[in-house]
């Protein structure tokens, strides 16, 4: 009789299996992937932030280059051109009497001399981008009250506007497409008292604030609206 041979089959312990992974493993391998999605994240907004700074810089250049060239130009002397907060007062170039907004003769002429200024400076690349708009704001003295000054002083800003479309015999109107653009980026405002100066005299002024787009702002689309409309008369 041949004796049975029995093969006991050996076992192996869990732990020797290459199909399992160890907590410690597995728990490493979480901390890699964990700290690859950090890295990749982090990667991802300093981009993120270096573009949005290197936009806010170039804004602020280009925003300066225009208040430069409009400080720096020839007809600017002897008016106050604030670069910083973009800001121009005529100073005595363009002041009122008391109570009146009527703007004289000479006022007149100068106003019409430099407002090409302004309009060559929004015709340059970094005009057309970020340029939004003029602000012609009135000021008044502190005589009388609120509402009255404040009527005062949008006559006045008004009244500027105003001998801008003036045909000057003098020669020195502007052109038809000078006043188109003027007709698209001044805006008038009125700032009652406030603001007020120790002198009366220099109180009853007039300042040009130079609007800008903001960075995340957008220019509108062309409008049709003003193309061929009349200017009118004041």
């Amino acid at each position: 009789m041949f004796a049975r041979i029995l093969l006991k089959r050996g076992s192996k312990h869990e732990g020797e299996s290459p199909f399992w992974i160890s907590f410690s493993d597995l728990m490493s391998a979480l901390m890699v992937l964990f700290l690859v999605v950090m890295a990749v994240t982090l990667v991802a907004v300093t981009q993120s932030i270096d573009a949005a700074t290197r936009a806010t810089i170039e804004r602020a250049a280009a925003i300066n280059k225009v208040m430069a060239m409009i400080a720096n130009d020839p007809k600017s002397r002897g008016v106050g051109v604030d670069q910083q907060n973009y800001r121009i007062d005529l100073g005595k170039e363009v002041r009122f009497d008391s109570g009146s907004y009527t703007i004289g003769i000479p006022a007149g002429q100068f106003l019409r001399s430099y407002i090409p200024v302004l309009l060559k400076a929004r015709d340059t690349p970094e005009g057309k981008r970020w340029m939004r708009s003029v602000v012609v704001e009135g000021f008044t003295d502190e005589d009388g009250s609120y509402l009255y000054n404040l009527q005062l002083s949008l006559d006045r800003s008004r009244s500027v506007v105003c001998a801008l479309f003036q045909s000057a015999s003098s020669g020195d109107a502007l052109s038809s497409e000078q006043l188109r653009k003027v007709q698209e980026l001044f805006l008038v405002g009125g700032y009652s008292f406030n603001s007020i100066k120790k002198d009366k005299a220099e109180s009853r002024r007039v300042e040009f604030k130079v609007d800008f787009w903001g960075l995340d702002e957008r220019q509108p689309e062309a409008s049709e609206v003003l193309k061929g409309k009349e200017f009118g008369k004041c």
